[in-house]
């Protein structure tokens, strides 16, 4: 009876979980080697259902306390469906002024929730079709000039396309 009701337990537990995604149209995470070397480009493939409605983009990402630094550039480029391409190099904050790393999670790996498109316009999939979303570490120290080869502490990277609410 107990292991029925541990069972049961779980099973509303994992429904409402799930069930509370509703925006989510596209989310999915890729591992990235103990190191993330410059020239590896991590890629989505993305469907979008509906070429009229508004999205909002973001880049995930998973990081361990051996990141180093207090941002993360990357080079995020976007393949349309018929060939366009848009490339973009964008930073985001890693580490509050203390060097205390930002994203959520309890242990010592945080998750990253970082916009890439529709924060200031929402952005509608205009081509119906496959998009191919490339992304690329681009990642420089103060006063080098190269740029650092492989990147630590990165554990996953992830693209998700939400609905926006009110569409």
């Amino acid at each position: 009876m107990l292991r029925n009701s541990v069972l049961l337990f779980f099973l509303i537990f994992s429904f409402v979980f799930v069930s509370c995604d509703s925006n989510r149209v596209f989310d999915e995470y890729k591992s990235v080697p103990n190191l993330w070397h410059k020239d590896s480009i991590i890629g989505f493939k993305v469907t979008p259902p509906d070429s009229t409605k508004k999205y909002n983009l973001f880049v995930n990402l998973r990081n361990t306390n051996a990141y180093k630094y207090n941002n993360l550039f990357l080079i995020v480029e976007m393949v349309y469906p018929h060939g366009k391409t848009i490339k973009d190099t964008l930073e985001y904050r890693m580490a509050d002024p203390s060097g205390k790393l930002l994203g959520t999670g309890l242990t010592d790996v945080k998750e990253n929730k970082l916009w890439y498109k529709g924060q200031d316009e929402p952005f509608v999939f205009n081509e119906i079709g496959e998009y191919t979303i490339n992304i690329q570490q681009a990642m420089r120290e103060n006063g080098k000039v190269n740029g650092v080869t492989e990147l630590e502490g990165i554990t996953d990277i992830g693209f998700r396309v939400e609905h926006i609410n009110n569409n």
